[in-house]
């Protein structure tokens, strides 16, 4: 799969009182560049969709306010119904942390399903 690229402007709203990037923003920024990654394959018939089973961050540099970021999300293994990625936040070919899970994919049942052939055409 090739890498998909988000660019990102971290802002004062993402940051803590030391004024570097609040652990929980890293999250939230990650799922912003997979729901970006995957516009226009969102299940539209019901299904849950994706939903994180695991998640594993590695903090290396703090981000700050005024960075301008870019995410690359990339998949390590691609199941029937699950998919495992990397995201690494990068500045200037400088990695600053590494996002690291799992998602399933779940039906409108919240069963586990078959990933649909549109969305795994999209993580070929």
């Amino acid at each position: 799969m090739n890498t998909h690229k988000f660019p990102f402007t971290i802002a004062y709203a993402d940051t803590d009182a030391q004024g570097m990037v609040y652990h929980a923003r890293y999250v939230e920024i990650a799922e912003r560049a997979r729901m970006n990654w995957l516009r226009g394959t969102l299940p539209s018939n019901g299904d849950v969709g994706f939903v994180l089973r695991d998640l594993c961050m590695k903090y290396i540099r703090p981000l700050r306010p005024g960075d301008e970021i870019v995410v690359e999300t990339s998949i390590i293994k691609l199941g029937n119904a699950s998919m495992s990625f990397k995201q690494k936040f990068v500045i200037n070919n400088e990695i600053y942390a590494i996002l690291t899970g799992t998602a399933a994919y779940l039906g409108y049942n919240f069963k586990p399903k078959r990933i649909p052939d549109e969305i795994l055409d999209k993580c070929k």
